[in-house]
């Protein structure tokens, strides 16, 4: 049965329809250009975020290198200023330690509110300025 590798509902923090965070390069855990998750998404990769270099520099003094490409993985690698859906523990840390990157909160699964409240991610939301 596949029930393990299906989807929860995709509604954003806003109890919206969930929009794309990116497709070039293509996001999520599903690889659909969505910040869904689902059972086996373990890691929880429900926040859209504009990586920046001090963000990328953070994650991989953490041990996830998100700059070098894995092809087997179908990872391109990340520069600053691409769309990625991030681990939301992750997403989280860098917050606590000064250096988390702008959400697009529009494409950022409602379950990340389950670790983060609303009103912090609300401080870091992207706008096209």
């Amino acid at each position: 049965m596949q029930e393990n590798f299906q989807k929860e509902a995709d509604k954003n923090v806003f109890g919206e329809k969930l929009i794309p965070c990116s497709t070039d390069p293509l996001t999520g855990f599903f690889r659909d250009g969505c910040c869904s998750t689902g059972q086996t998404d373990h890691g929880t990769h429900t926040v859209c975020a504009i990586v920046t270099e001090e963000f990328l520099d953070f994650s991989r003094k953490q041990g996830n290198d998100l700059i070098t490409p894995r092809p087997e993985y179908l990872f391109p690698g990340l520069k600053s200023g691409d769309r990625w859906c991030l681990c939301v523990l992750r997403w989280k840390e860098a917050y606590e330690a000064g250096v988390a990157p702008e959400v697009v909160l529009e494409a950022t699964h409602e379950r990340s509110l389950d670790f983060i409240p609303l009103d912090v991610l609300v401080k870091f939301a992207f706008s096209k300025k």
